[in-house]
């Protein structure tokens, strides 16, 4: 196993060949931005701990970039259907 820290409550693992990404808050982050450019950022799945800005700021943009899957609770997985967009897994 690999981790990797991006700041704040962002980090990664690499787990038997997936990428599992921990509350995306990278942009904006200033402890991160130094760190890694958020476009670079691969996962296969990334995990949501609760719906704060510095918890889930680049979940949909690197979910799209990725085609990773959103594994969040119910709430969350609902405010990204508000946004027509809902490739979240419960």
């Amino acid at each position: 196993m690999k981790i990797t820290y991006y700041g704040h409550s962002c980090f990664s693992a690499e787990i038997n060949g997936k990428q599992v990404l921990f509350d995306p808050f990278v942009t904006g982050n200033p402890l991160a931005k130094d760190i890694v450019d958020v476009n670079t950022i691969q996962a296969d799945y990334i995990l949501v701990s609760h719906g704060h800005s510095d918890h889930i700021l680049d979940a949909e943009a690197i979910a799209r970039r990725t085609s990773a899957k959103i594994v969040c609770s119910w709430e969350v997985y609902e405010w990204f259907g508000k946004r027509d967009w809902r490739t979240a897994t419960l």
